[in-house]
């Protein structure tokens, strides 16, 4: 499972984000994708998404089916239990409910949210509304994550606890990548790739 970047280049108008980009992601590590704002980092997510091609290179999926964003903002149903947002991409696939709850409640305790399982969505905090989401995810068990920003709004405390369960996202099924400016986001990561344009 991997993802190959062969030097990739994207411009706006006449100005290049960023060019000759060649990279390759594999499952198993956490990866940290830096760099000022406007150097470029969602737009990088953006091509890997295929949600954009690129202005110039090729970029090559290796047995990876799905990608999922988790954006920088928890976006949820206020009236929802956490629990339901967990559950939902597994009826999705076809799960009955009697499965799909079980299995839900067992991902909210691996992110720490067991306790906010019949609470709606509009009563959690920014920390537990950023980790539902990020629970949520591993219910679509995609075999890319790209997660934007998953610290930017947070406090000290709720983004420590977002850190922690970023690590957990470790799979030898998955490949994560992060964007972010966090610096205990960018310590926990196993690689680094910087984006800052170089003078």
């Amino acid at each position: 499972m991997r993802i190959e970047l062969a030097a990739i280049g994207h411009q706006f108008a006449d100005q290049w984000l960023f060019q000759g980009l060649s990279l390759t992601f594999e499952a198993d590590r956490l990866y940290a994708l830096v760099g000022p704002s406007g150097s470029g980092k969602s737009t990088l997510l953006s091509i890997i998404a295929s949600m954009i091609s690129p202005t110039e290179g090729s970029i090559t999926f290796e047995r990876v089916d799905e990608v999922f964003w988790v954006f920088q903002t928890a976006n949820g149903v206020p009236a929802r239990s956490a629990a339901d947002h967990v559950a939902l991409p597994l009826l999705a696939q076809g799960m009955d409910r009697t499965v799909a709850d079980p299995i839900a409640h067992d991902i909210l305790h691996r992110f720490g949210l067991g306790a906010t399982a019949d609470r709606p969505f509009k009563s959690l905090s920014g920390g537990e509304a950023q980790r539902l989401m990020l629970a949520r995810a591993m219910a679509r068990d995609p075999q890319c994550l790209l997660i934007d920003e998953p610290t930017a709004q947070l406090d000290r405390t709720s983004a420590a606890s977002v850190t922690t369960t970023l690590i957990n996202l470790r799979s030898s099924s998955r490949i994560t990548i992060v964007a972010t400016h966090d610096q205990s986001v960018i310590d926990a990561c196993d690689s680094v790739i910087d984006l800052t344009p170089q003078t």
